[in-house]
């Protein structure tokens, strides 16, 4: 997609490095814990986004999330055109942060290879003290897909969801025709768990439920993931400390 000349002098500003010149250096808040947590695989890297990493992240929106012509969002944040799709990701980022509530929460994670920034993970609750089940979405850049990204995502954010809250089950979802994400579903190893029409473009469509419990989640957990800074922010979640 072509970008304006007004969008290239925002979104490609130089992001601070610590150095080695591979990742921007994390915001540190006492009043916001969350800034330092990070979930780490051999191959990437999710945190929470500064506002240098959501200015990247917008511009990977703009430069496309799908093929032309395909929807696969319930809601259509990327219609519009590339302006559109770039400030509709830094505002619901924005808002999340805004309207966060250790009982009701969603978290989002952009995710870096080689200190690129490569797509988005997101993870939410509601009551997950009481209920320890979360929904996870998200979406990989048009030019970084098909590398077994989106797939390597869901094990990390997987990790951090049984091993690092706790969770007891996870849910997710798609309309029947996104082999891509029921795909990367399958592999981990989601069961069915119903289905619904959902409105789509102003139609309906089949939206494909998925759920996966914890001892699916156990019999196929790695070993190479790492969380760190999540101690600091465990009462973000509503859990005790």
């Amino acid at each position: 997609m072509e970008a304006t000349e007004t969008r290239d002098r925002w979104f490609t500003k130089s992001l601070v490095t610590d150095g080695a010149g591979s990742d921007t250096v994390p915001m540190r808040s006492p009043y916001w814990p969350l800034f330092e947590l990070r979930i780490t695989t051999p191959r990437l890297e999710m945190r929470p986004p500064s506002d240098d990493d959501l200015a990247a992240l917008a511009a990977l929106a703009a430069d496309g999330v799908h093929e032309p012509g395909y929807m696969p969002f319930s809601i259509p944040w990327t219609e519009g055109g590339p302006e559109a799709a770039a400030r509709n990701t830094l505002q619901f980022n924005w808002r999340l942060r805004a309207e966060w509530k250790p009982e009701d929460w969603h978290l989002t994670l952009v995710t870096l290879v080689d200190g690129e920034v490569v797509g988005n993970q997101g993870i939410g609750a509601t009551t997950f003290a009481i209920t320890k089940t979360v929904e996870t979405g998200s979406w990989v850049g048009l030019r970084h897909q098909g590398k077994g990204i989106g797939k390597e995502m869901r094990a990390a954010v997987l990790h951090f969801a049984f091993d690092g809250l706790g969770a007891e089950v996870a849910l997710s979802g798609a309309w029947a025709d996104n082999a891509r994400s029921l795909g990367v579903s399958a592999a981990m190893g989601y069961e069915p768990n119903g289905e619904r029409i959902g409105v789509r473009q102003g139609g309906g469509d089949r939206l494909v439920h998925l759920r996966l419990p914890r001892q699916t989640w156990e019999a196929r957990r790695r070993d190479d993931i790492c969380i760190e800074g999540l101690d600091a922010c465990r009462a973000e979640f509503g859990l005790t400390v």
